[in-house]
């Protein structure tokens, strides 16, 4: 139970047993093609597809929206002058509730959908926007190979919706904002294929989009670029467990965040579950089980609650390379805000872009490239451990673990990427300590009896000569130098202290006179 693998494994293999149990597999079978009503719960009046539109934050029934009814757009409040934001949810739901004008009573909407929505409602509404729900819980609530067939049928009645509001109040679908939540990000993308070309959605948020049959297939058959004027995509869930990921993995969008690389979230490990159970009480296991794959959902719906706290992504080939700090420019379009603000621009061709987040909101990081200079005069490779405390003009962090990955041979520049939880401002001071270790102090304690410091100073220890400091958010460049150059060498337990090098070319021309 304590290996986060049991996340996805668990989410695949139930997949799995609601395809086979109606004799569907999970192969590359093209969903377009025709297919019998034993197979798919065709839409109807008591149950398919329905439109709701939310007056309020804390309207929880919706009303209803009947396409070929205009009557219903004046009941619902419809406002043509503002955007229309509708939230498509996913695979999910029960069939023992209904939504809309016809519940008995909150409880049942809180059984039916799951709370992201109406937090997404919520702080949605806290904007000058229409905010809708597209309800297809019917659909949804099938084994997982006839809701992923479903998911056309739905984004063809959407597109049915966009195109006969511009018909009949003259409402653009340019004006139209998509959040479509794992299959409901595809039911997004079918919606705007289903568009005629002049008459293209505004924008497709997909969020996690789901992974099993999806990955790997043509465009037309999946969530794309194509699908509307600007489209971006979060992956939340990607790790893969027997070739098949929650979420789907491969770029499907304008720009594509994979915070934390995308695999899996923190705070979402099965060790999380304690604080689940204290949270949810039964509903705990499935709370720890969907976290990573729903986070996307938390990620944007951060954005919208905490505007000032945006979290940015940075173009990068791959983890690796931004795990070492390599990312982190803005240049010609390389960042972008992760969320509802991002923007929206149009890149040439999908970006890729990373971030680190924290495991709850506010999710926002702060990113930082640390490029350090040793020199090792030591015959033998290294492989110390280091701690970095930051002093800045807010505030300051202390004792950041700083590991290498590597031994420090000869003379070497080393990468890497630091993040932080708050805003410390301008970085001022750089404390770099090399941590003491049993291993390692006798070994100095070794060198210094073999080799007395009097005769051979000059040849022993680290030098830590500059730290090169790049921040990411504000692109900001800086360079520290030791504060002493009259003693660069780093030794075991030692602390060096590294100031702004202009500062310290200051403190050598005041003392020169």
């Amino acid at each position: 139970m304590g290996s986060p693998l049991h996340a996805p494994v668990f989410l695949v293999v139930c997949i799995f047993i609601q395809s086979s149990a109606c004799g569907q597999g999970l192969g590359t079978e093209p969903f377009g093609k025709s297919y019998g009503a034993a197979e798919v719960r065709k839409p109807s009046q008591e149950m398919g597809t329905r439109f709701l539109l939310f007056k309020d934050e804390n309207d929880r029934r919706g009303c209803q929206l009947r396409v070929q009814s205009p009557e219903t757009l004046q009941e619902c409040g419809f406002n043509t002058s503002q955007p229309l934001v509708m939230i498509i949810h996913g695979w999910s739901g029960s069939e023992s509730a209904t939504v809309g004008e016809n519940s008995d009573s909150d409880s049942q909407v809180d059984g039916l959908l799951e709370t992201w929505i109406w937090k997404l409602v919520g702080v949605l509404k806290s904007r000058p926007v229409n905010v809708g729900m597209v309800e297809w819980i019917s659909l949804a609530y099938q084994h997982y190979a006839i809701a992923v067939r479903n998911t056309r049928v739905v984004g063809q009645e959407v597109a049915a919706l966009l195109l006969w509001l511009e018909e009949s109040v003259k409402f653009p679908p340019s004006e139209v904002h998509l959040i479509g939540y794992s299959l409901g990000a595809h039911v997004s993308g079918f919606a705007g294929s289903s568009m005629d070309g002049k008459h293209k959605i505004g924008r497709i948020t997909g969020l996690d989009p789901a992974g099993p049959m999806f990955e790997g297939s043509s465009p037309s058959d999946r969530l794309s670029p194509d699908d509307a004027i600007f489209v971006d995509a979060i992956h939340t869930f990607t790790r893969e467990h027997m070739g098949l990921s929650v979420g789907i993995k491969q770029p499907i969008a304008h720009y594509d965040f994979y915070p934390n690389g995308g695999t899996f979230q923190p705070g979402c490990h099965f060790l999380e579950l304690y604080r689940h159970i204290a949270e949810h009480g039964l509903n705990a296991i499935t709370q720890t089980i969907k976290c990573a794959h729903e986070r996307s959902v938390h990620l944007f719906i951060d954005s919208l609650r905490h505007s000032s706290l945006q979290s940015t992504g940075f173009q990068c080939s791959d983890m690796d390379s931004f795990s070492q700090g390599l990312c982190l420019s803005c240049k010609k379009g390389r960042c972008n805000t992760l969320g509802y603000d991002i923007r929206k621009d149009w890149p040439g061709k999908s970006k890729k872009l990373f971030l680190i987040t924290r495991a709850q909101a506010p999710f926002r990081v702060y990113h930082y490239q640390f490029k350090i200079q040793f020199i090792n005069q030591i015959e033998k490779p290294v492989e110390p451990t280091f701690s970095m405390s930051l002093l800045g003009t807010k505030e300051e962090v202390k004792k950041i673990p700083i590991t290498l990955g590597e031994g420090i041979a000869s003379n070497k520049t080393y990468s890497l990427l630091i993040t932080l939880d708050k805003d410390i401002g301008e970085l001022i001071i750089i404390k770099f300590k090399w941590e003491n270790s049993a291993v390692w102090a006798n070994v100095w304690n070794t060198v210094q009896v073999i080799m007395p410091w009097g005769m051979t100073s000059h040849y022993s220890g680290l030098i830590l000569k500059t730290i090169w400091v790049k921040a990411g958010e504000t692109q900001q460049r800086m360079t520290f130098c030791p504060e002493n150059i009259d003693d660069l060498q780093l030794h075991p337990t030692q602390e060096k202290v590294f100031v702004k090098c202009e500062v310290n070319s200051k403190r050598l021309k005041q003392r020169s006179r």
